[in-house]
């Protein structure tokens, strides 16, 4: 109990309340000019005039009650029962101050837990005020104010519920970015950095070979501006709206690893009718299978062959790619198989990497074929 009142005492103010001058200077002028019409028609209003500029004057109050919440409170509850206890309790406000329920909403809705402590503690001694002079308890008005704060706390609650919603799609699609630019970059950046090594390797004596590396890396640096260039498409947001037309790409796509030069060979096998694959599956067994290609030609030693396959049953779709590299004593971490356990853990699958039974290094995925489920 303790640690929840002590986490309302620090509740901060919520962000960026809503600056409206003008809506609030013409709600201010339009409760003036009621106040005025009322002071002049009501015949049995007692103390006309005092009473009359105490209302205009907090009125003119309202608009600061989103920035400045517990001062607008104060002033206009604590005058109100000052002018109270000054007349006896014998005090008839116009109707006009109805107007003065925005300032408990606007307390709760915008001020931090130690203003909504101390506001609160404002408006209850005003009503009792009253009671103290022998005026009966005024239970209605009680309750109308506690419903305006509650409102308050309420409309609050939402608030905060979204943007703490909306903060989180945008962590998600943070780390989709990021999964998306490892994923189109690693491969490309692998190839090149294993065509730059041989090139070196063999500059000297063999000029030609040099030259093909460095075609080789020309090609796909060509290859990695173009993809993300479609990324950044993707990411802007035109009125023609670009990302719809940016392609996905597909199961079959993955066939053309096997022609990319640099590094072991890369054999893939991909079932027939995988092309009817839901957009995000098909995405993502691309993404995992190109990145695990990535790291077999980084990491694997003495590899000659990476094998992809891609197989699928009625419920699951099955991603192997494995290397003959040297045994493997132990496993690397980084962000590539983090991100492609994320990659997996989204769509409700699982992705493992570990040591292959005899040699090299093995990644397995198994997505839904549907998709995430609902």
């Amino acid at each position: 109990m303790r640690g929840l009142l002590r986490s309302l005492w620090d509740e901060p103010r919520p962000p960026r309340p809503p600056s409206r001058p003008r809506r609030d200077l013409a709600l201010a002028g339009v409760l003036a000019a009621a106040a005025v019409a009322e002071a002049v028609l009501r015949p049995d209003l007692p103390w006309r005039i005092p009473t009359l500029l105490l209302t205009v004057g907090l009125i003119a109050l309202l608009p600061l009650r989103r920035t400045r919440p517990l001062a607008v409170v104060a002033a206009t509850f604590g005058l109100s029962g000052l002018a109270t206890a000054v007349l006896g309790g014998q005090s008839a406000p116009l109707y006009t101050t109805v107007c003065f329920l925005l300032l408990p909403y606007a307390l709760f809705r915008w001020g931090s837990g130690r203003e909504i402590a101390a506001g609160s503690a404002v408006m209850l001694a005003n009503v009792a005020v009253p009671v103290l002079f022998g005026a009966p308890a005024d239970t209605l008005g009680g309750a109308v104010l506690f419903s305006a704060a509650a409102l308050g706390a309420a409309v609050r609650y939402r608030a905060g519920a979204r943007e703490r919603e909306f903060e989180r799609a945008r962590l998600l699609e943070r780390e989709r970015i990021a999964r998306d630019l490892h994923d189109t970059v690693a491969h490309h950046v692998s190839a090149m950095a294993i065509r730059a090594q041989a090139g070196l390797a063999v500059a000297r004596t063999r000029p030609g070979a040099a030259v093909d590396a460095l075609e080789v890396i020309e090609a796909e640096a060509a290859r990695a501006l173009t993809e993300m260039r479609a990324l950044v498409r993707v990411l802007r947001r035109d009125e023609d709206g670009p990302a719809a037309r940016v392609p996905h790409p597909r199961v079959g796509d993955l066939r053309a690893l096997a022609g990319d030069s640099g590094g072991p060979a890369v054999e893939v096998e991909v079932d027939d009718g995988l092309d009817d694959l839901p957009p995000e599956v098909a995405a993502a067994v691309h993404r995992l299978a190109r990145e695990a290609v990535a790291n077999a030609r980084r990491h694997a030693r003495n590899a000659t062959r990476v094998r992809v396959r891609v197989t699928a049953d009625d419920t699951s779709v099955h991603l192997r790619v494995s290397d003959d590299g040297d045994p493997v004593t132990r496993s690397t971490t980084g962000y590539g198989l983090i991100g492609m356990a994320e990659r997996a853990e989204l769509l409700g699958g699982t992705c493992r990497a570990a040591p292959g039974p005899g040699r090299g290094w093995t990644v397995a995925a198994d997505l839904p074929r549907t998709g995430a489920a609902a």
